[in-house]
């Protein structure tokens, strides 16, 4: 069993380190002395030759066995547990006893796959429920949103859809080493860590014929936007079909996504990590500094390039790290979003989880880049006219909520601490001081606290409706105090960057000793409908400054506006068969209190369809629903999901997501039908 029976009936496809075999025709028994020879080749140009020995050789060696009949030849291949993964093509000679080649037939060809089921492959994985998910399973979940408020959306990763296995070789074979020295290239893909670096460059566009080119902001009209995608599928075909030009439009979770389908389908174990509060910390000092001015706005052109995201997507992949001390082995960090370069390429890792955790800047491939994203101070400073500086928020908010799918279902699990010990913790202190980071003091139980204290709260708000957020001063102090309060709402996106301001307040207030005031903050749709990015996301800032205080205050906050779902009706009560066409009834309602214009709904499914686009005929008013039916075979038995994004001017990226239960049609004198051709 190679664990491959998804993959493709038509073509034969084996992991590494397991026995295959082959049935060779002839017309009568070898001649006496004659015997086979076998020859293996790699590359375009057959630029890597193996040949095959005749017996169980070492343990890094290929080895076949025959057994004969009349007219038929059995050969059983063995693998190495560290061959080269790729498109063998093999040759069987007829030798005479003197060693010339009497007979040649090479028309035969096999992909060979890493095999994380095989105990000497080293990217073997023993948990077989880990396995299921990390290797056979063609849909995720990828988690967004902010710490606070964390949504999901599915996607289709679609490893066993055909030909992503020949896009995933394509992508290996147009990378720069490939291009440079395409025998040496070949000869490192018995490595992980080799091609895993190879495919973290090469999901990305920047410096090679990578698949994605990345945008953060509009416009996208010349390409898809990157929150319309819902699967890896389309994106890496649309890079094959076009000549590997590169497809526009991807942000971390679409790299991320792209890169774990492409993993996962060479046989790397691989899952999608979201950290939320996630870092960017260009310099490397391990501090994020943020410049305001008086008025709150950010100042961009002074401040340096360091950012924080709300989130931020990779992946990990599981390997053992033979180039690496004891105690790296196991889940890898891999970042195929174009952030920083990492010996000249824009890519990330991989780096080991357990090296973060513990400090160990020095591990291969950019731990001090990736230790920052999850421990990174944040510090806002406010900038006054005479130039001067004042640190107004320190918070340590960087790494939180760290998070995956779950192998036991569509649920979220936290792995916050495979990377970090409890905040607070004494080890959690060590490991910043080995590493470098400031280590902020701890006050003792005599420092006396602010006696002011300043939040922020609101309900969960949705898009298109007016919403209140409520500022709360708290005075802990024997005095009543007299502050001056400045709230702040602007639309940003995901990664930050500012898109204009929604509403802007200030108010005296007179807070009692030991008592909290209220001040709200009211948006309304029409304040922020227009500046608001497709992340819908709005932040609110409060400040406030009271004499007798040392410092002002400042909190931040980020409100994500929910949107609506589509929804969808597969199938009948008797449930869906392979081959056998079948309906979705999908629906959505507009919310918004203005029409919608230029709708579309977007349809994947993984063994369902393949992504299909269906315009919408005209306006949608506001509360009209609009519906729709679609017609599709399902291509393969199992447990699927069919994923349906809709989009329009005013309301982009509303999704659903059902599961469709594919069975096997059972009939009196045809053998069972499992998948369609």
């Amino acid at each position: 069993l190679n664990h491959n029976n998804t993959i493709d009936g038509k073509r034969l496809i084996v992991r590494r380190g397991q026995p295959f075999s082959i049935t060779v025709q002839s017309n009568g028994s070898l001649p006496p002395k004659h015997h086979l020879d076998l020859v293996l080749h790699l590359g375009k140009r057959d630029e890597v030759e193996i040949k095959v020995q005749k017996e169980r050789g070492a343990g890094d060696k290929w080895w076949f066995n025959q057994q004969g009949a009349q007219d038929e030849m059995l050969l059983t291949l063995h693998s190495p547990a560290d061959a080269i993964i790729g498109r063998y093509s093999l040759a069987v000679l007829l030798m005479s006893p003197d060693g010339r080649i009497l007979e040649k037939k090479d028309k035969m060809s096999f992909h060979l796959l890493y095999n994380p089921w095989c105990k000497d492959d080293v990217v073997y994985l023993p948990d077989e429920t880990q396995l299921q998910e990390y290797i056979m399973n063609e849909d995720g979940i990828i988690y967004m949103g902010t710490w606070e408020y964390i949504k999901s959306t599915h996607w289709n990763y679609g490893q066993f859809e055909d030909y992503v296995m020949d896009i995933c070789f394509e992508v290996l074979n147009n990378s720069n080493d490939a291009l440079r020295n395409s025998q040496m290239d070949i000869e490192q893909r018995f490595d992980p860590v080799y091609v895993s670096r190879i495919i973290a460059a090469m999901v990305n566009s920047n410096d090679d014929r990578g698949v994605l080119t990345g945008r953060w902001t509009e416009p996208y009209s010349d390409g898809v936007a990157p929150y319309q995608w819902t699967g890896s599928v389309p994106i890496l075909r649309q890079w094959s079909k076009a000549g590997v030009r590169a497809v526009k439009y991807g942000q971390c979770w679409v790299f991320a996504a792209v890169a774990c389908t492409v993993l996962r389908c060479l046989g790397i174990p691989t899952r999608l990590i979201t950290n939320f509060s996630s870092a960017h910390d260009v310099d490397g000092n391990l501090s994020i500094d943020f410049l305001l001015d008086e008025n709150l706005q950010p100042l961009e052109s002074r401040g340096g390039r360091d950012s924080s995201w709300n989130f931020h997507c990779w992946v990990e992949s599981w390997m053992r790290r033979d180039d690496l001390p004891k105690g790296n082995d196991g889940w890898q960090v891999l970042d195929p979003t174009p952030q920083e370069l990492s010996n000249g390429v824009f890519r990330c890792g991989p780096c080991p989880v357990t090296a973060i955790k513990e400090g160990n800047l020095g591990v291969k491939y950019d731990a001090p880049f990736v230790f920052a994203e999850v421990n990174a101070d944040i510090i806002h400073w406010i900038v006054q006219r005479n130039g001067q500086r004042r640190k107004v928020l320190d918070h340590a908010t960087v790494g939180r909520n760290i998070s995956t799918k779950s192998v036991y279902g569509d649920f979220r699990d936290d792995v916050t601490l495979h990377y970090k010990y409890p905040e607070g913790s004494k080890k959690e202190r060590e490991v910043y001081e080995k590493a470098g980071r400031r280590v902020t003091d701890v006050p003792s139980e005599s420092s006396e606290p602010g006696r002011l204290q300043l939040s922020i709260k609101h309900a969960k708000p949705v898009f298109g409706t007016d919403f209140d957020v409520i500022i709360e001063v708290k005075n802990e102090g024997d005095q009543d105090a007299h502050v001056q309060l400045t709230m702040l709402a602007m639309a940003v996106t995901y990664s930050s960057l500012h898109r204009g301001n929604c509403q802007r307040q200030t108010t005296t207030v007179m807070v009692p000793a030991h008592k909290a005031q209220q001040e709200v903050l009211r948006l309304r749709y029409d304040d922020y409908a227009q500046c608001v990015s497709d992340d819908h996301l709005i932040r609110v800032k409060a400040f406030v400054e009271a004499p007798g205080e040392n410092e002002p205050l400042l909190t931040v906050t980020d409100i994500p506006l929910s949107r609506p779902e589509v929804f969808i009706q597969v199938g009948t009560p008797v449930g869906a068969f392979v081959c056998e066409q079948v309906k979705a009834s999908i629906s959505f309602t507009n919310p918004l209190p203005v029409p919608l214009k230029g709708g579309v709904f977007t349809l994947e499914g993984a063994g369902l369809l393949s992504s299909t686009k269906i315009h919408v005929s005209g306006d949608i008013s506001p509360g009209q629903t609009v519906s729709i039916v679609v017609s599709f075979s399902p291509m393969r038995t199992g447990v699927r999901k069919l994923l349906v994004d809709f989009d329009s001017d005013r309301l982009k990226d509303v999704k659903g997501v059902t599961t469709v239960v594919v069975r096997k049609k059972y009939r009196n004198i045809f053998p069972e039908i499992t998948e369609c051709y």
